[in-house]
C-alpha cells in the first residue's frame, strides 16, 4: 500500500482571519466539525481539484501559540506569483520574500506560520516593483 498525504494541521487564535487569508489565494474551506466535547473546531481547506488539505485547529479557549517558524512553511503552487502577492498585499498581507526571481515568495498567515508560493511551470520574467524590493522579513 502506498502512502498518501492527507493535511497538515496548523492550530489557529482567529479561525475568521485565517480563513480569508487562504481565500486570497484560492484555498477554500472544504469541511468543518465543531467539537463541543473537546472545545475546538477543525476546518479543512483545499485548492479547487485537489485532495492534500490544511487542517486548522481553533481551540474555543484562548491559548498563545508561539514560534510558527519550527513549524516549516507549507507550499502552493499559482498561476501567477506577480498577481497572486500584489492580491496579498492589497489585502494587507506581508511578503516576507518577495517574488524577484518570478518564481517563490513567502508570506506569513495570521498566526505566523509561513507559506511559500511558487510559480506553476517557468519562471515569469522579472517585474518591477517586485525585482528592487528588499526582503520585509524572514521566512
Amino acid at each position: 500500500m502506498a502512502t498518501e498525504y492527507l493535511h497538515t494541521m496548523i492550530r489557529v487564535r482567529d479561525l475568521d482571519a485565517t480563513i480569508a487569508f487562504f481565500k486570497l489565494f484560492g484555498v477554500e474551506e472544504v469541511r468543518r466539525f465543531d467539537v463541543e466535547s473537546g472545545r475546538f473546531t477543525l476546518v479543512f481547506l483545499a485548492a479547487p481539484g485537489q485532495k492534500a488539505e490544511v487542517e486548522l485547529t481553533y481551540n474555543w479557549d484562548a491559548e498563545e501559540y508561539d514560534g510558527g517558524r519550527n513549524f516549516g512553511h507549507l507550499a502552493y503552487r499559482v498561476d501567477n506569483i506577480y498577481d497572486t502577492c500584489q492580491k496579498l498585499m492589497d489585502a494587507g498581507v506581508t511578503i516576507n520574500r518577495p517574488p524577484r526571481d518570478g518564481h517563490m515568495a513567502f508570506v506569513r498567515t495570521p498566526d505566523n506560520i509561513s507559506i511559500e508560493l511558487l510559480q506553476r511551470g517557468e519562471h515569469l520574467p522579472p517585474q518591477e516593483p517586485w525585482t528592487s524590493m528588499e526582503n520585509s522579513g524572514s521566512w
